[in-house]
């Protein structure tokens, strides 16, 4: 059966990947930081083809001990690396990029905004490159977001999350350059955008509305017929079609959880 490793799998959309890919027959490899204090992956546990492992993605250690597992029990190999791991601060989500309070802040939020969503994905990759080499389906599959494309952000005038935006350009350059250097090799990778999902697990705070729903008249710029986040079970099944159709001439895109650059 076909092997995956979904990087960032404690809740939302990379507990979904976990439960739809093991659905379908296939071993699951789900690393998470504190998988104990996951009640979803606890629910997984035992379930077949589902293997849980503690990892995290800016821990190069964490994460080399989670590919020398995952190599034992497939034999080397591995047919799909799914990075969806992300850090977005819900407190920093609806200042624009000159409203911090401090430098530090801005300081702050920046660097681990790099460091999760761009660095992470990028160790993970690396150090799990060797096996993929060994795979047959040979794909990597990077979660980015639609608010990283420059047109769709000067269309839409929409000035919030700046430094998550930022951050996921460079998944989508970093995509690029493994394209380039693996194309000889077969391994195919691509960089997603879910659509607009809702992944809370509480309703929004009362000061919040106002700016969800300015969130959503900004994106009806774009997309006229946009009202709301679909759930994690539509975005991954319809993420999940893409990656299955994407081939290695299509090597380095970023598309949306549609196959195209329409992001809503």
């Amino acid at each position: 059966m076909p092997s995956y490793v979904v990087a960032g799998a404690s809740r939302g959309l990379g507990l979904e990947f976990v439960v739809q890919l093991a659905a379908k027959g296939n071993e699951v490899f789900a690393l998470a930081r504190n998988p104990d204090q996951s009640k979803g992956l606890q629910e997984l546990k035992g379930k077949p083809g589902v293997t849980i492992l503690k990892a995290d993605i800016t821990d190069p250690v964490s994460l080399r001990a989670a590919a020398e597992q995952v190599a034992k029990a497939t034999g080397g190999g591995l047919d799909v690396l799914i990075n969806n791991a992300a850090w977005f601060s819900e407190k920093n989500a609806f200042l624009q990029i000159d409203d911090y309070p401090t430098d530090q802040e801005l300081i702050d939020d920046f660097k681990l905004s790099f460091e999760t969503n761009v660095l992470g994905p990028i160790l993970t990759t690396n150090i799990f490159i060797p096996l993929l080499l060994k795979g047959k389906t040979k794909k990597v599959l990077s979660l980015s977001t639609g608010v990283a494309d420059p047109a769709f952000v000067l269309k839409s005038e929409f000035p919030y999350g700046v430094a998550y935006g930022i951050a996921k350009t460079g998944v989508e350059m970093a995509n690029v350059k493994y394209a380039i250097k693996y194309k000889k090799d077969g391994l195919v990778f691509l960089a997603i955008s879910p659509g607009v999902v809702n992944t809370a697990l509480e309703p929004p705070p009362p000061e919040v509305i106002p700016k969800l729903q300015e969130m959503v008249t900004a994106f009806q710029k774009v997309a006229p017929h946009f009202t709301g986040p679909i759930t994690p079970t539509e975005s991954v099944n319809l993420m999940l079609g893409v990656l299955d159709r994407t081939t290695i001439e299509e090597s380095g895109s970023f598309v949306s959880h549609l196959g195209t650059r329409d992001w809503l």
